[in-house]
């Protein structure tokens, strides 16, 4: 996840400096999509890793195959379908998603190509998850690094040498998904001890558990991209169009915060509904409290980040305007949306943490709360209350509305094991 955050950062920094600013804030009128189809990716990814991991767990070799073979079929066929939709109705999408007169080409070019390569962001995706649950976790770093490392190279090529701007980073991105796939199909292919790439026969019934399973980590994905367009939005209302271009730069960092959050989520996932599977759970809780210290130490320092080093960060997208109002506001405005780096991890893990262990009612309220319902309230409220200043402290706000949900879902669950618990010794008895 880091490096996928990296490498999106330095997507954002060729485009800038090869391009400009109106073509750098192009690219974040478009992040919304590209969310729209990792959501796609991870709602069925984290559903179907989660009953794999529990098949696996109780050795029903047979069943995770089916599983994993049908979910390839079913990501495919739904992304192709959206890209169809998208690139019929590409004008609209870009003015959808507020594209104004010196970013309306730009966003079209982006969105465009990315829709082409919808396909290989979803099943790569699927594919290092499975990988991972497969036991193989060394194998999704090599797949998302030699992504990430296309990426960037493609980038250098295409915008900086060929001159080819915003079309051409597009095209980079979508070829380094390209690459990534073929490094997880190869692993497949060779390693098929486990999970293989074969004929299956279809078992949709799956999907009634997969998708309330898959729908909280989907969420907050999704939630990432619902936050830019939100932003995007409030932003051109109240602060103008070159907010905008500071909201860009904050919306790299807060990925690469959001990404460490949930790469460690997904890290402990597998894990939790493997030893969920095989009777565990105090081995679940013991995983859970190693992902919270991780938690802990992170949120400690992308807060550090965000306070002590804004001005650099800044300096990475805006070398030319050092000095000037654009760049000290965007400084001034990455310290006051940094706050909410201390908080938002411990949502993400726990909403995690519930689909592992099949408490798919727990984890859909905190993530659909945290990435829309609270956040639009704040979004709505405190920009009329606070000015510029509320647009953003409103994740802040939002994300703190939410942890008091957590902490009563997380008693909610406390009390049901003490029931359990209880039930379990009476029938012993």
């Amino acid at each position: 996840m880091w490096i996928f955050s990296l490498y999106t950062m330095v997507d954002g920094m060729f485009v800038s400096w090869g391009v400009g600013e109106h073509a750098l804030a192009a690219v974040n009128l478009s992040m919304p999509f590209t969310s729209v189809i990792f959501t796609l990716g991870i709602l069925l990814a984290t559903g179907t890793s989660t009953v794999i991991s529990i098949a696996l767990g109780q050795k029903d070799l047979e069943k995770a195959r089916t599983y994993f073979n049908q979910n390839i079929c079913v990501t495919a066929a739904m992304s192709l379908i959206l890209s169809l939709l998208v690139l019929f109705n590409l004008e609209r999408v870009a003015l959808f998603l507020g594209a104004y007169p010196d970013t309306l080409e730009y966003v079209k070019q982006y969105v465009g190509v990315i829709a082409c390569f919808a396909v290989f962001f979803t099943v790569s995706y699927n594919l290092e998850v499975q990988v991972k649950a497969n036991g193989a976790p060394q194998v999704s770093t090599i797949g998302v690094l030699s992504c990430a490392l296309m990426n960037v190279f493609l980038d250098w090529l295409f915008v900086m040498r060929l001159g080819w701007g915003v079309w051409g980073a597009a095209l980079a991105t979508g070829l380094a998904q390209v690459t990534s796939t073929t490094v997880f199909v190869v692993y497949f292919l060779t390693h098929r001890e486990r999970l293989r790439l074969g004929r299956f026969v279809p078992e949709l019934r799956a999907y009634r558990r997969i998708l309330p399973l898959g729908l909280s980590e989907g969420l907050s994905e999704l939630s990432n991209g619902i936050v830019i367009f939100l932003f995007n939005l409030t932003i051109l209302r109240v602060i103008g169009e070159d907010g905008v271009i500071s909201y860009t730069i904050i919306s790299y960092v807060n990925t690469l915060v959001l990404m460490t959050m949930i790469g460690t989520t997904q890290g402990i996932q597998p894990l939790v509904s493997f030893h969920l599977g095989a009777g565990e759970r105090d081995v679940c809780h013991k995983l859970l409290r190693c992902g919270l210290g991780l938690i802990a130490v992170f949120s400690v320092l992308s807060f550090a980040i965000g306070q002590l080093g804004a001005p650099a960060v800044v300096g990475l997208f805006l070398p030319g305007e050092r000095g000037s109002a654009l760049f000290t506001y965007s400084v001034h405005a990455l310290r006051q949306y940094a706050w909410v780096f201390l908080v938002m991890g411990f949502n993400v893990i726990m909403a995690g943490f519930f689909t592992a262990v099949e408490r798919p009612f727990f984890s859909f309220p905190i993530s659909f709360g945290r990435g829309l319902v609270l956040l639009c309230a704040c979004l709505a409220v405190l920009p009329r209350l606070l000015g510029e200043a509320g647009v953003w402290l409103s994740p802040l706000a939002a994300e703190l509305c939410c942890l008091v949900l957590t902490g009563l879902f997380v008693l909610c669950y406390l009390r049901s094991l003490r029931r359990e618990t209880a039930r379990a010794v009476r029938d012993a008895a």
